[in-house]
């Protein structure tokens, strides 16, 4: 906890720019007012942290304000009406002390459902809101205000941008490091989860350069796709260790215990076996942390489409949306003329909705709601597509902290979704990281000379499709039985004559048919955990 001047807490870990453990006030050299403290906190530290102030509007005015990032490991829930209720980092304090009696959100339910990549300020629980990374939750004389104090909108317009690909390569290098090795100096002992991929080389790159003991550990599937070992050992070479190496079992289940404390329902049985396995690695280990190079693909832009293309010609001019377009036809490998095509359709386009829409396997009679927006949709004027694109995919990423449950046991740290790496690759535009015909090119380029050549010329990895597809196929009898004689059913949310038609089918040839099948049964899974929990 840091006391500030103006009688508020800073609660949670604080660092400055630079990775220094802010540990008193004197460090923020802050002036005295409230909205000028949180806007120098935000703008010149960043962590895993809460800020609680007094306001100046009135004698029982106060505010919170969430770090930015999306890596925070305090949460900050609340229930608050008629001028009662309470803010906490864990809902089950709440439980125990008597303000809350745990209750389904059937109607956030059907949402998600509808619109599963929509991440809102509701939870799963009725009457609990979750205060977003970046948000200032006003209360005064029993009124509740939400405020956005921090937006990755202010990071990605024209004053803002990297002049050139080099400065990008260097800023965002050198955010990382330090992200990376503040973290790892304080844990000590850390387990670095390898894909295999750029992302989490990237993380295992920095840690090179920290004082920590670093273990390394893998998956493999029983089926092709995702024996990663041959690159992650490329790293733990590096990093002069041992790669730690797990096969997935088909014996992950779908109906297990959620940890009381979480309030969105995101562990599916992938997420739940990865954390089990994941645990087991580092207990052996005796790592205090795990470090991992989740979001990598949304913070380094990996825009499958022709937006970039499209933001080039709006935001740079004509000579460098031409040049987008030969790196984009480069990287697609289709003509020039095929990627100027599509450029082009997508400049003549009007704006659309950047979240999907999803009705399948739901009862005909489940409503379609408004969909609740994550308040960075909210976009300004002539706001580039791609820029667009990247924030949506952003607001997603705010799912993965909530599938983390062996988080709440060592931390689990995500380098590359921290409030400074998040600002500094936002400043590169969309077209700079496909500079050449390669994805990610500003990052390649930033670790160039540390990364093996082998993983630096990688374009994709390897997946679990495959595998969730084969456990789809041993356990769907299970999976119908779950969700026919379930809450959701009984809630009028399924199609109980579709899902019985599309699970006694023919092996269905798509990825989203199965995976739709995966999210029923997550949903279904924390509902029935609700009850026995609430019991």
């Amino acid at each position: 906890m840091v006391r500030l001047p103006n009688d508020g807490v800073v609660l949670g870990a604080l660092y400055s720019l630079s990775g220094e453990v802010i540990r008193n006030a004197g460090q923020l050299a802050c002036p005295p007012s409230s909205n000028a403290i949180r806007h120098h906190i935000l703008e010149n530290c960043w962590g895993d942290y809460v800020i609680v102030m007094p306001e100046g509007t009135g004698p029982c005015a106060i505010s919170i304000t969430r770090s930015p990032s999306h890596a925070c490991e305090l949460q900050c829930v609340y229930s608050l009406s008629n001028g009662k209720g309470f803010v906490t980092s864990d809902i089950s304090l709440a439980v125990r002390l008597g303000l809350y009696r745990r209750r389904v959100d059937f109607d956030y339910m059907a949402h998600r459902l509808i619109y599963p990549d929509l991440k809102t300020s509701r939870t799963g629980l009725a009457g609990v809101n979750e205060l977003l990374p970046g948000c200032t939750l006003l209360l005064q004389d029993g009124n509740v205000r939400i405020d956005q104090a921090w937006s990755p909108w202010n990071f990605v317009g024209r004053n803002q941008r990297y002049a050139d690909g080099q400065e990008a390569a260097s800023a965002i290098r050198r955010a990382i490091m330090v992200v990376v090795n503040t973290w790892a100096d304080r844990d000590e002992s850390v387990l670095l989860e390898l894909s295999g991929g750029l992302d989490s080389s990237i993380v295992g790159a920095c840690l090179k350069h920290s004082q920590a003991t670093v273990a390394c550990g893998t998956l493999t599937t029983p089926v092709p796709g995702g024996d990663e070992r041959e690159y992650g050992s490329l790293v733990a070479r590096m990093l002069g260790t041992e790669l730690s190496v797990t096969e997935l079992r088909y014996d992950a289940p779908f109906d297990f215990a959620v940890p009381q404390e979480f309030v969105t329902p995101v562990i599916g049985p992938l997420q739940y076996a990865v954390d089990r396995i994941m645990e087991a690695t580092a207990e052996r280990s005796g790592a205090n942390s795990y470090f991992s190079g989740a979001g990598g693909d949304t913070v380094f832009c990996y825009l499958t489409n022709a937006a970039p293309a499209v933001d080039a010609f709006r935001g740079a001019g004509l000579s460098t949306g031409i040049q987008a377009v030969r790196d984009i036809s480069a990287f697609h490998q289709c003509t020039y003329w095929k990627a100027g095509r599509l450029t082009l359709r997508k400049l003549l386009r009007s704006k659309g909705h950047q979240h999907g829409i999803d009705h399948w396997l739901l009862s005909s009679r489940t409503p379609l709601p408004e969909p609740e927006l994550h308040p960075w949709l909210s976009q300004p004027p002539r706001s580039l597509p791609g820029d667009r694109q990247r924030i949506f995919e952003l607001s997603a990423t705010q799912f993965f902290r909530d599938s983390c449950p062996r988080g709440l046991n060592r931390p689990v740290r995500m380098p590359l979704l921290s409030q400074p790496v998040i600002e500094a690759c936002l400043r590169a535009p969309s077209w700079m990281w496909f500079s050449g015909g390669q994805n990610r090119a500003i990052a390649r380029s930033a670790f160039s000379d540390v990364l093996p050549p082998m993983i630096l010329a990688r374009k994709s990895k390897g997946s679990f499709t495959a595998y969730l597809g084969a456990l789809y196929r041993r356990k769907v009898d299970k999976m119908l039985d779950f969700l026919l004689d379930g809450e959701l059913e009984s809630h009028g949310l399924l199609d109980g004559q579709a899902l019985r038609q599309f699970s006694q089918g023919e092996p269905p040839r798509s990825d989203s048919a199965f995976m739709r099948m995966f999210q029923l049964c997550t949903l279904e899974n924390w509902i029935r955990q609700q009850s026995r929990l609430s019991g």
